[in-house]
């Protein structure tokens, strides 16, 4: 269970940084917002993380699939196939949202270093810092 929210917490995060910081993402949320049109912030806001928490699931259920069917291309590229699979399943987040445009391989390279980085710095918090745990 730590995981599996661990995973959402970064993949929310993990859209948010690559909208604000990465050239070439963009997010529109449900339409496309200006100020009369009566779409709210929280809308916005709402489908962003829908997006990010969509991306957590995947890197939880999915990603451990193709990570156990592709193990010789892992082993035989020292595990750099792993990034391939990180940037397929970015790459279909992008294709299933349409509020979500990514133009490029460069910036899904990048969302994908930038979810792995969370990943890692989150992981690392959580398991020195044991919120999870009764004391």
């Amino acid at each position: 269970m730590r995981r599996l929210i661990l995973q959402i917490i970064t993949g929310i995060l993990g859209i948010l940084l690559a909208v604000k910081f990465v050239p070439g993402v963009e997010f529109r949320g449900p339409t496309f917002v200006t100020p009369g049109s009566g779409v709210e912030f929280g809308q916005v806001w709402g489908s962003l993380v829908f997006v990010g928490a969509f991306l957590g699931f995947l890197n939880f259920f999915v990603k451990p699939i193709l990570n156990k069917l592709t193990l010789p291309l892992r082993i035989i590229t020292f595990n750099l196939f792993s990034l391939v699979i990180s940037i397929g399943l970015i790459w279909a987040v992008d294709i299933f949202f349409k509020e979500l445009i990514i133009q490029g391989l460069l910036p899904l390279f990048w969302i994908a270093l930038i979810l792995w980085g969370l990943n890692l710095a989150l992981s690392q918090f959580i398991t020195k810092r044991s919120f999870f745990e009764k004391k």
